[in-house]
């Protein structure tokens, strides 16, 4: 199916140059008085590695048909992670490429959806938050209350969060999968 490139989305797989592509990042581009452009951020989901393209505001693009299924990551190995399709019970590695990012935020039997073409995942998408427990942080203060000032918490994946001053280790937190951010303390 073609689309026109003004109608590209982050996260979109597409057949550019006869190759599978996973659309990184984009931004509409309207410089002066000339035509609108969609400049493109392209991952080649065979190798993992980025292009940029520019498509002007007449260019089509040619859209892959995507199926989504629901995973619970299981491990990691050599190549990346190791999930499970939840329906069909299948096995299968995720590349490290697309998951890199979003390791800190991994833990076992996490949920998460994964895009596919012809089975050869193209996207990888997190829920919007997790809960981790802290690790390591500096002793709690007694008596702080809910404050703007943070401290530093290293968590369960190694990831590092600021919290506030009232976490301890041991505690549960809910972290944000988008950036990384505190968002409150979990039960």
């Amino acid at each position: 199916m073609s689309i026109p490139a003004t109608q590209l989305k982050k996260g979109m797989a597409i057949i550019y140059e006869g190759e599978l592509h996973d659309v990184v990042d984009l931004m509409h581009v309207t410089p002066g008085n000339w035509r609108g452009m969609v400049q493109a951020k392209l991952r080649l989901v065979k190798s993992g590695n980025m292009v940029e393209h520019r498509f002007g505001s007449k260019d089509s693009v040619e859209v892959a048909d995507v199926d989504t299924a629901e995973v619970e990551y299981l491990y990691d190995d050599a190549h990346g992670v190791v999930v499970m399709d939840t329906t069909s019970y299948e096995q299968f590695t995720i590349p490290k490429f697309f998951i890199e990012d979003k390791k800190g935020f991994l833990t076992s039997n996490l949920t998460m959806n994964v895009k596919r073409v012809e089975s050869i995942v193209v996207g990888v998408g997190l829920p919007s938050a997790v809960i981790l427990e802290v690790t390591d942080t500096e002793p709690a203060l007694k008596g702080a209350t809910v404050t703007n000032v943070y401290k530093a918490a290293k968590v369960s994946t190694g990831l590092e969060v600021q919290v506030p001053p009232f976490i301890k280790i041991g505690d549960k937190v809910k972290v944000s999968t988008e950036d990384g951010k505190y968002l409150e303390r979990a039960k």
